[in-house]
């Protein structure tokens, strides 16, 4: 077999190898005479053992155990008398040992990077007497590596990110493999990084395994995104050597070299003139292909006639510039505007300010489109006055609105109702006065607050509407009255001269100096014995007594009349009367009772007596009631229940019976006795018209013949009794059963009996009797004939 030029460099290099570590592998027991060894009484020199580092190459896939060393001491003469046995880590699993020849041989395949050597203990025993000849010892056996493992991006797949129009050799990313080979022996761990795809844009340093950009100018707007492919080779990137890759993803960040731009050097936009202040007239938006912050944009209106009138902000979810209304527009007074816009980024950067002025400006034209507004008045808020004592047809004030069109057309005036329901107000549709249309009270309502309604003549749907609000001006036209509702009481044994009320008094009017109130008694009531008034001249008065020795019994009730005059012009006055109860005071003067009728109760009858004889008197009158309801109830005849007993009744017609062997239905030994009377039963329920006479007795015939008579007597009674309907009653006719020679007894084949009632008159009685006058009826028509 041949081999190429690489195998066969392999091959010497592995034979090499192999060689060499057989040479080391064997170790010699010397003598040494430094020290003497004493073992079980006798004295000898001590041998110690001497021998190299073993060495076994990992991943051996032979059949056979691999040799790893040997084992020998001097006192082994090779007589056989001596053993060698081995512990510590892997002995007898992984590593065993020739007892004769002290050879080592690993069985197992071992992996450096599960465990890199093995500690072990030597010893060599007399095989007779099974004692060391040899102290014992410890040595190593190292595992050889070889280059069997790949170089793994353990932080793999990257992401990274770098700015755009980055300079070459930008530092992106770096990239780190991992070797689990031994690092120190040999090649195999020594990783150098080379990049598969990704170029020319980008490199990556052999050795670091930095990633760096390798053109300039790389723009985000025309790629934003590259994927790169890193191998990572051990053997220093030697043919032979193991190699892994991962990918990394690079996305460009924007920068701020992208100036705004306005895609049309001009707009125009049509506004109606009727648009409210604060409205949206126009949204225009610059270009910029940046994003996130390098795309934020500020615009304003730097140059136009329309400066005052609008004004423009930007929407900072879709940076767009919105121009809105800050004044009223009025076609009449200017039909368009021009405005002059910048837009410019927020966030410069100064290192590409050579690409241009990053901001830009545009020419927005706003044409102001006429509509039919409603009239407008001169004022938003009419103020005016009226004295409460004016009269109808007064006139207040006059208001006034224009249509703001060109076409100037005229105006009629109304008042909104709903803000006048009292229709206190009117006002001329043509000039716009406004005057009382009845009597007003300020002291009703003191402020009327009106809507007034300017309508175009032309056009009725054209309403403007103006406020006015008339204030209603005071007269004197209320009398003064007592402050409140007073409860004067005086003591028994008041004294003369006592303060027993302190009064004071309102006056709805307000005048303009605020109220002043005189107070004094009426003249019928100056001179009683009595009371007495003081005016305080603080718009309050003083009730005193004048005597003492007030009784219940001779006077429980005083009444003082007390004339109020105001200060107004002119004064008004009018008269109060105070009601003063006589009390019974304790020692502090405080009423305990004022009630004049508890003297002329008995002395010896008290309330809770009283309670009680009118709770005996309610019981009495209760018993007396339900004896005359129970005695009512008693005399109340019952025929009613009966008649409800006899209507609600529930009669089975059908019911056959059980032929001649039923014997429960029927007295057999009656019916065959010929000397039984049956004497014509009535029914119970009604009085019949028509008595029977009592029945014959009967021969003695066979019994079929017996029941045959008996029962065509029942039939015939049926059929001529007049009082049958509409009551019902229980009547069996029936008495076939199984084996009766009877005839059927249906009520169809009643009306063949020998009856002479006579049923014509049913068709008499309507519509409703129909069906049973035909099928009872001896007409020509008759169903049944």
């Amino acid at each position: 077999m041949k081999l190429g030029k690489v195998e066969f460099c392999h091959f010497l290099q592995i034979l090499a190898l192999f060689l060499c570590l057989s040479g080391m592998n064997q170790a010699e027991l010397t003598r040494s005479r430094s020290k003497p060894y004493f073992q079980s009484g006798r004295t000898r020199t001590k041998r110690s053992w001497v021998w190299n580092q073993f060495f076994v190459l990992e991943e051996y896939m032979g059949t056979d155990p691999l040799y790893v060393g040997k084992l020998h001491s001097d006192v082994d003469k090779g007589d056989g008398s001596i053993k060698y046995i081995l512990s510590g880590e892997g002995a007898s699993s992984i590593f065993i040992i020739d007892e004769n020849t002290g050879d080592i041989h690993a069985t197992k395949r071992l992996d450096r990077e599960e465990q890199a050597y093995y500690t072990l203990r030597a010893q060599a025993l007399d095989r007779l007497t099974n004692k060391p000849v040899e102290p014992e010892s410890e040595f190593v056996i190292k595992i050889q590596d070889i280059n069997d493992n790949e170089p793994k991006f353990l932080d793999g797949p990257y992401t990274a990110g770098v700015p755009e129009m980055s300079p070459v050799g930008t530092s992106v990313v770096q990239v780190t493999a991992t070797d689990a080979d031994d690092p120190t022996y040999g090649n195999s761990a020594r990783v150098v990084y080379s990049i598969l795809q990704g170029q020319p844009y980008f490199s990556v340093e052999p050795k670091t395994g930095v990633i760096k950009t390798a053109l300039p100018n790389m723009d985000r707007e025309a790629k934003d995104q590259y994927l790169l492919v890193i191998q990572a080779k051990d053997m220093v990137g030697q043919n032979g050597g193991l190699s892994g890759t991962t990918s990394v993803t690079v996305t460009l960040t924007d920068v701020n070299d992208n100036p705004p731009r306005f895609p049309r050097r001009s707009y125009q936009y049509n506004v109606p003139e009727s648009l409210p202040v604060a409205s949206v007239v126009a949204r225009i938006k610059a270009a910029d292909a940046d994003v996130g912050p390098n795309a934020e944009m500020e615009y304003k209106i730097v140059d136009g006639d329309g400066l005052g009138v609008f004004k423009i902000s930007v929407d900072k979810d879709t940076q767009e510039g919105i121009i809105t209304i800050q004044k009223e527009l009025d076609f009449e007074a200017k039909t368009s505007y021009t405005l002059r816009i910048e837009a410019a980024n927020m966030h410069v950067d100064p290192r590409f300010l050579s690409l241009g002025p990053f901001s830009d400006m545009t020419t927005v034209k706003i044409i102001v489109e006429d509509v039919d507004e409603p009239p407008v008045f001169t004022s938003r808020l009419y103020s005016m006055v009226v004295s409460e004592a004016a009269k109808v047809g007064t006139i207040i004030g006059t208001v006034a609105a224009h249509d703001p069109d060109a076409s100037n057309s005229p105006v009629r005036y109304s008042i909104d109702r709903n803000t006048d329901l009292e229709r206190y107000f009117n006002i001329d549709a043509n000039s716009g006065v406004i005057t009382t249309a009845k009597s007003l009270d300020r002291e009703t309502n003191a402020v009327h607050n009106i809507t007034v309604l300017a309508m175009e003549s032309q056009n009725p749907a054209q309403i403007g509407r103006g406020y006015v609000a008339i204030t209603i001006l005071d007269i004197n036209d209320n009398a003064p009255e007592f402050a409140m509702e007073y409860e004067t009481t005086v003591c028994e044994n008041a004294q003369p001269g006592q303060v027993i009320q302190k009064i004071s008094a309102i006056d709805k009017d307000d005048p303009p100096n605020g109220h002043q109130f005189y107070f004094s008694l009426t003249a019928e009531a100056a001179n009683n014995h009595n009371f007495t008034l003081q005016d305080n001249k603080d718009n309050t008065a003083t009730v005193l007594t004048k005597r003492n020795g007030f009784r219940r019994q001779e006077q429980s009730v005083f009444y003082l009349p007390i004339f109020i005059v105001d200060s107004g012009s002119p004064s008004l006055s009018s008269t109060n009367t105070l009601t003063i109860r006589v009390c019974d005071c304790d020692a502090e003067g405080i009423a305990q009772t004022c009630n004049a009728e508890a003297y002329i109760l008995p002395a010896g009858l008290s309330t809770g007596a009283l309670i009680a004889i009118l709770a005996c008197v309610l019981t009495l009158l209760v018993l007396v009631l339900l004896i005359v309801t129970m005695r009512r109830r008693k005399k109340e005849p019952l025929i009613f229940d009966e008649e409800r007993d006899i209507r609600e009744n529930i009669v089975r017609y059908d019911d056959e019976g059980g032929g001649e062997e039923d014997t429960e239905a029927f007295d057999m030994a009656a019916l065959r006795n010929l000397n039984i009377m049956r004497d014509t039963k009535t029914r119970r329920d009604v009085t019949p018209e028509i008595q029977f006479l009592s029945r014959p007795t009967f021969k003695s015939i066979p019994d079929n013949v017996i029941f045959r008579e008996f029962i065509w007597e029942r039939l015939k009674e049926a059929d001529v009794d007049p009082c049958a309907p509409p009551y019902d009653s229980l009547q069996t006719y029936a008495f076939e059963g199984n084996g009766s020679v009877a005839e059927s007894l249906s009520s169809l084949d009643s009306i063949s009996s020998n009856s002479d009632q006579n049923y014509d008159y049913l068709s008499d009685w309507g519509p409703r009797f129909k069906r049973l006058a035909d099928m009872y009826g001896t007409g020509p028509d008759c169903l049944y004939s």
